[in-house]
């Protein structure tokens, strides 16, 4: 059968590209582009920004020679026509799925997955440590790192640039700028001025000028310093390159990341300096799919979706946490003028666009710079204001000496609310929040909290407006809220948990304590063992830290097994908590909780189940576990 594909069905390498004409390297862009749109469209996944780097991508592998040159990729929201590159297009429909194509790069997955990142600002710094060790092994390929507008503005990408301007080593840094449209002065003249600067020759002259001038005494350097970015970046808007130039980088650009033939040309020219280079393409997210072009982030992240139709599928069932979230902090700022909201460059993801409409006075996006955010929000909390900083949990980790450092030794009341605590499914280990528990839990002063559902999460924000007593973080996992479990309920008061169901003392019982998205686990587990005569008692232990002793103990001693289970790693978690504070009373205490491994990607439901917290497993591992404690009894009597 003939593929759909043509051209890329016979692409196994990047060096595959190298026979292609410019004419077939325009159809193999095509190809890549319609391979990324039917497969996202069944898959789901990233598919704006992949879109908007095929052709930089092509260019890119066809003009150096990988391997041995390396390609470092800034997180995965750019790579799959890497992917596609690479000799993964007949796994490309296993995309995101259980065991299949990863979402983000990973070395397990490929050897030209050459460092796996999900968290943004990686790129510059790991190529850096790639060139470093090529110079020290004296070797002399080629080290290039793909960096997208938002990543480049993170602190560790700035900091790396200062480091490798100051190495002056060879590296190539290819900035994918999707923010501003192609401007119109990045026309014929501007690419042949472009193509023209980033020869080697003219670098290298350009290079020698530069250091002969700064030793003239007098003024002479300042203005031939001056002249030289006038000129050279004359047909640059805002002469955009001077400051990586001061930094000590070549700026070539800005250049239609678009024009695959003017692509290859500069890339094959600066594949030859020796010395730093940064490449500045511009590109459209969504190129080639006319609503992705036109609303970049609504196509941005992207579940399953038909091509013809153009429409994203409109989610039924019960409401998301995170639209709770929106709703819930729009109606406190209305009630309080003080509140004010803060986003890291994820303003839809974590659910303050609707904040955003309503109050563009009261938010602020920092961009991909989760510590600038945590020590700022410290900053509003200290000058009065009633900061709710919302980061993803995995995202969160990021700022853990800022929160540390910055909020809690001073007990400032910053508010962290943190989406994707947990399993977050489809994006994989780089994202899911199980170790938040952990690493907020050991702090001083900070309160941590998790809901069990949507009214619970209502309610934890509005007690969490009112508490200036110190920091608080609400952590609550990806997608919808249960609703399985009772309405019934009691107020949220500080530290202390919630019988969600009591069976009291009898002879052969269980206790399940979940948090957050293990309470309804645990509740359909209670179920499955009251079909086979055990009773179980259910505690919502919404509170991580500080626990609730006196319910534990309580709980602990009036039951025949307690199970803690909790959507975190066991290190530091709640389970060991429980089992500190309940140590003394000499009953059986078991915790259900995320192997100590990185869990791959799958739906949430899967990773659950073979992480042993879905309510199946807890059922059966209760059910075993009371097993054979009853016949270790029977086996002691005989013994006796």
């Amino acid at each position: 059968m003939e593929s759909p594909y043509p051209i890329l069905a016979n692409v196994s390498q990047p060096t595959d590209l190298h026979g292609l004409s410019p004419a077939q390297l325009r159809g193999l862009a095509d190809d890549v582009r319609k391979a990324i749109l039917d497969n996202v469209s069944r898959t789901g996944g990233h598919l704006s920004s992949n879109l908007g780097t095929v052709e930089l991508t092509v260019a890119l592998y066809g003009a150096y020679h990988v391997p041995p040159d390396v390609v470092v990729w800034d997180t995965g929201h750019q790579a799959y026509p890497h992917k596609l590159l690479t000799g993964r297009l007949d796994r490309i429909e296993t995309l995101r799925k259980f065991r299949g194509l990863s979402g983000f790069l990973r070395r397990e997955e490929h050897e030209l997955d050459v460092f796996g990142a999900g968290h943004a600002g990686t790129a510059v710094s790991a190529a850096l440590g790639f060139a470093a060790a090529r110079d020290r092994l004296g070797q002399a390929h080629s080290v290039v790192a793909v960096a997208g507008d938002a990543a480049i503005c993170s602190g560790m990408s700035w900091e790396a640039l200062n480091h490798g301007g100051e190495m002056g080593t060879n590296i190539t840094v290819v900035l994918n700028d999707n923010r501003m449209s192609i401007a119109p002065n990045v026309g014929a003249l501007t690419s042949y001025f472009t193509r023209l600067r980033s020869r080697p020759l003219v670098q290298d002259l350009a290079y020698r000028a530069k250091h002969v001038i700064k030793r003239i005494p007098g003024p002479a350097p300042r203005l031939a310093a001056g002249f030289r970015h006038g000129l050279t970046h004359y047909f640059a808007p805002e002469d955009t390159g001077t400051i990586f130039e001061e930094m000590g980088w070549e700026y070539i650009g800005p250049i239609d990341g678009h024009d695959l033939d003017a692509m290859l040309d500069i890339f094959r020219a600066v594949r030859e300096s020796p010395r730093p280079v940064l490449v500045h393409a511009l590109t459209v997210k969504g190129k080639g799919y006319d609503v992705a072009e036109a609303d970049s982030r609504k196509w941005h992240g992207v579940v399953p979706f038909d091509v013809q139709s153009q429409e994203l599928p409109v989610k039924a069932g019960p409401v998301a946490y995170t639209q709770v979230f929106g709703k819930t902090i729009v109606e406190l700022a209305e009630e309080d003028e003080n509140i004010v909201a803060i986003t890291a460059a994820m303003p839809d993801g974590t659910g303050l666009n609707g904040f955003q409409e309503r109050f563009p006075d009261r938010i602020h996006d920092v961009g991909i710079a989760e510590q600038h955010a945590v020590t700022f929000a410290a900053g509003l909390a200290a000058g009065g204001a009633k900061p709710f900083c919302a980061i993803y949990s995995t995202f969160l980790q990021r700022g853990f000496d800022q929160v540390l450092h910055d909020v809690c030794i001073q007990n400032l009341p910053v508010r962290f609310v943190m989406d994707r605590g947990g399993l977050v499914g489809d994006d994989g280990p780089t994202h899911h929040g199980v170790f938040d528990h952990s690493y907020l839990g050991l702090i001083p002063n900070l309160v941590l909290m998790s809901p069990r559902d949507a009214t619970e999460l209502r309610e934890m924000l509005r007690w969490m407006a009112d508490y200036d007593d110190g920091p608080t973080a609400i952590r609550y996992p990806r997608g919808a809220a249960s609703d399985v479990l009772p309405e019934s309920r009691t107020p949220i008061r500080m530290g202390r948990w919630e019988l969600l169901q009591d069976q009291g003392s009898l002879p052969r019982n269980v206790a399940l304590v979940g948090s957050g998205s293990t309470v309804a686990e645990a509740w359909e587990a209670a179920a499955m063992l009251e079909s086979q005569g055990i009773k179980a008692t259910i505690v919502n232990a919404r509170f991580i830290k500080p626990i609730d002793t006196e319910t534990a103990r309580d709980v602990v001693m009036r039951h025949h097994l307690t199970v803690v289970v909790e959507e975190n790693v066991r290190s530091g978690g709640l389970g060991q908590q429980v089992l500190d504070a309940c140590r003394d009373l000499g009953r059986s205490i078991e915790v259900l909780s995320v192997p100590d491994r990185f869990i791959e990607h799958g739906s949430q439901a899967q990773l659950r189940s073979i992480c042993g917290i879905g309510g199946a497993e807890i059922a059966e591992f209760v059910r075993t576990g009371l097993e054979s404690s009853v016949e270790s009894r029977h086996s002691t009597h005989k013994a006796l």
